[in-house]
């Protein structure tokens, strides 16, 4: 019950998207201005207000992240190896390929967040919170630097990939974040109110942007892109984030945590980032779409999983 309250009001959000860019909102211009205003302001207040204050003292940061990240650099390493035959067998070419590993790789911190909470409370907000620490700066440097090197008609030499890296609004907040929770200075309440109010606008306006870029006339169609990309988010990241925190000991609410990290569908904000660097942002729509409905019934099974391995 507590997976499927998390997940309606996300997909019931996406559709309002769709809805008001098909009747109250049809200007391109006033999609576009919430797209930047989503990368550069309202996201980035997210990270850093969620990084600086999470609670790293009393939760298992090491045997959190190494699943995680571990996942996500096998998964990509399985795409990027078999990129070349997926381009000949489905004609999965640049700026599609990157929404494929987007949707692939990236995950939807809003879901994981709400979902954690709902499952574990107060205990479960702390946990997701070494989640975002681990996957955040990792996920940004990773789709960035493939969209930076597929997206484009011509692959940059690798100065104009580390600058885009290094213009990732995404990956300084992160760095901003982490360098103000370990300095250990006292943040102002202020500051950090302010941060969240931000930070929870990027929620529903993160969203809208990915309904009014859906493509509903071709939801029902079958598509092996998207039918790809959803097999490795919600299917094999969560079975090898599992599989690795299971054998390095983790149980109960840690093994929890990474089975809802891997198991969420991928990131809004990967929409906006496909919008901004070239990428095939209607196919990435698509994705997003589908692997939020995917989810309502995946994300229990990976949790089922999980108390099963470790209870």
């Amino acid at each position: 019950m507590a997976v499927a309250q998390a997940l309606i009001p996300v997909f019931l959000v996406i559709a309002l998207g769709a809805l008001l860019k098909r009747t109250l909102l049809r200007e391109p211009h006033v999609w576009e201005g919430l797209e930047r205003l989503t990368f550069y302001v309202l996201f980035p207040a997210l990270l850093v207000t969620t990084t600086a204050t999470a609670d790293l003292a009393r939760v298992p940061v090491a045997g959190i992240a190494l699943p995680l990240m571990t996942s996500i650099l096998l998964v990509s390493a399985v795409l990027l190896i078999a990129r070349p035959s997926l381009e000949r067998a489905i004609a999965l070419k640049g700026p599609a390929f990157t929404s494929v590993f987007q949707g692939a790789t990236r995950w939807n911190t809003y879901v994981a967040l709400a979902v954690a909470g709902a499952l574990l409370g107060a205990d479960g907000i702390a946990l997701a919170s070494v989640a975002i620490v681990a996957m955040v700066p990792l996920l940004n440097v990773v789709n960035v630097l493939v969209l930076a090197r597929y997206a484009a008609e011509r692959a940059p030499d690798g100065r104009t990939m580390a600058v885009q890296v290094l213009r990732n609004p995404l990956i300084w907040s992160c760095v901003v974040g982490m360098t103000l929770n370990v300095s250990g200075l006292p943040l102002p309440k202020i500051a950090v109110t302010f941060g969240e109010i931000l930070g929870r606008g990027s929620l529903a306006i993160g969203l809208l942007v990915v309904g009014a870029g859906t493509v509903l006339e071709e939801l029902h169609k079958p598509s092996a892109p998207v039918a790809l990309s959803g097999a490795l988010k919600l299917f094999l990241m969560p079975a090898l984030a599992i599989a690795i925190g299971y054998a390095i000991g983790l149980t109960g609410p840690a093994l929890a945590i990474v089975a809802i990290a891997s198991s969420v569908p991928s990131a809004p904000g990967s929409y906006v980032l496909a919008r901004q660097m070239g990428g095939d942002a209607p196919l990435l729509a698509h994705i997003l779409t589908v692997e939020t409905v995917a989810a309502l019934a995946t994300i229990p099974i990976a949790l089922a999983g999980a108390a099963w391995l470790g209870p």
